[in-house]
């Protein structure tokens, strides 16, 4: 369930990052911020359909 957590934690922190950066227009930071959230957004997805959400035993 840690896992889940950080991963969520990490999506939304750089969601926020993309937003700042899309006002700022900032292409660099566009860029890095979208990679940001596709990787660690699908690995947040994936981990909660896999393991489901509460973590099963």
């Amino acid at each position: 369930m840690g896992l889940i957590i950080i991963f969520s934690l990490v999506t939304l922190l750089s969601v926020y990052g993309l937003f700042r950066s899309v006002i700022e227009k900032n292409v660099l930071a566009i860029i890095f911020a979208f990679g940001t959230v596709a990787v660690f957004g699908w690995f947040t997805v994936m981990t909660i359909l896999k393991h489901g959400y509460p973590t099963a035993h």
